[in-house]
């Protein structure tokens, strides 16, 4: 056998042996994240088209935060914390600054944080001094014995760990100030008998509500909710928002769900973890489990709102039995997804 035809088999042996190893790579774990900002009354026909862009706008940055968190490497719990922090610093969705205001004329804010490897949570209640709840709620799931702490109990404990409070007037906007004159002059007509009046704020009839879940790349799922709850509420109402279950869960052996709506029914049916378990314990898709509670048993009970929802396999639902929803998604598949009316307005 002459000199070359050997060196020839020996490259291509080399070759194929290379194309095994390529072939034989494993792929790497998927990456993905979901948000929302709020749902309920989204149409076109009462949207400018000034107000739209700033929507999406605010929901794209909310987005690439997260979503840069994991492509660097980040863990899911970081990554849900930068988009909803993102959300609660833009007045325009009700969380942070921007967030409704109760009968009194205060903001009072509501926020939850789960970790699926754990699963461990954190979440706070009625509080009226902090600038982003959801770094509060983190705070009490890493560095406090407790899952949920309220009021000022909850600031005290925000003081101790070095946040810095704000005033109560950081929160409130122009916009929300309008709205809470509307809810109250609704509420008068009522008791009087008189028919009650609609909001006028475009957009505004959205129930509110931020949310983040996401996937990382060491397969743990992490899910962020923060709220200002609804408008004219009575002082000291709290929501779905920080009971882990009803609008926040996170499990790796299951799903992450953060979910917007009537807090109320959302309480009482359980919503986030009712999925979850539905995957779990009954091996339902993501996608079936979603339906079965949001457009089946919470839809029976007079619900009205959404959910985002991620499992490890990377798979993102976002339904609602609303007109709309605000929601986003991003995975490392090339999906990329911002939208905010029932069809997939991508």
């Amino acid at each position: 056998m002459s000199r070359r035809i050997l060196t020839d088999m020996v490259l291509a042996l080399l070759a194929l042996a290379g194309a095994g190893a390529c072939a034989a790579a494993p792929a790497a774990p998927p990456v993905a994240i979901a948000i929302h900002g709020g749902a309920g009354v989204i149409e076109r026909s009462r949207m400018t088209a000034e107000r739209e862009a700033a929507y999406r706008a605010g929901l794209a940055a909310a987005l690439d935060a997260g979503f840069g968190v994991l492509t660097r490497g980040g863990t899911s719990i970081d990554a849900v914390t930068a988009a909803v922090r993102i959300l609660e610093d833009d007045p325009q969705f009700n969380a942070g600054r921007g967030a409704v205001l109760n009968h009194d004329g205060d903001a009072e804010l509501d926020a939850a944080i789960m970790d699926g490897a754990g699963p461990r949570a954190g979440a706070v209640a009625a509080v009226r001094h902090v600038k982003n709840p959801i770094e509060l709620a983190r705070l009490v799931m890493e560095r406090s014995p407790h899952v949920l702490l309220v009021a000022e109990g909850a600031e005290d404990f925000a003081l101790e760990q070095g946040m810095a409070l704000v005033p109560r007037d950081y929160f409130r906007t122009e916009a929300r100030e309008h709205e809470l004159e509307e809810a109250r002059r609704a509420e008068a007509a009522r008791a009087s008998g008189k028919p009650s009046t609609q909001l006028a704020v475009p957009g505004a009839s959205s129930m509110g509500t931020v949310g983040a879940v996401a996937l990382d790349g060491a397969g743990n799922l992490a899910a962020a909710t923060s709220t200002g709850g609804l408008t004219n509420k009575h002082r000291g109402r709290v929501g779905d928002t920080p009971l882990i279950g009803a609008g926040t869960y996170a499990s790796n052996d299951s799903c992450a769900v953060s979910g917007t709506g009537q807090g109320e029914y959302y309480i009482r049916q359980v919503v986030a973890y009712d999925i979850c378990a539905l995957v779990h314990y009954r091996h339902m898709t993501l996608a079936e489990a979603a339906h079965e509670v949001v457009q089946v048993k919470l839809r029976r009970s007079g619900g009205e709102g959404g959910i985002i929802a991620l499992d490890r396999a990377g798979n993102i639902v976002m339904d609602f039995n609303s007109i709309g929803m605000y929601r986003a998604a991003q995975d490392s598949r090339g999906r990329r997804e911002i939208a905010m009316y029932r069809d997939t307005d991508h």
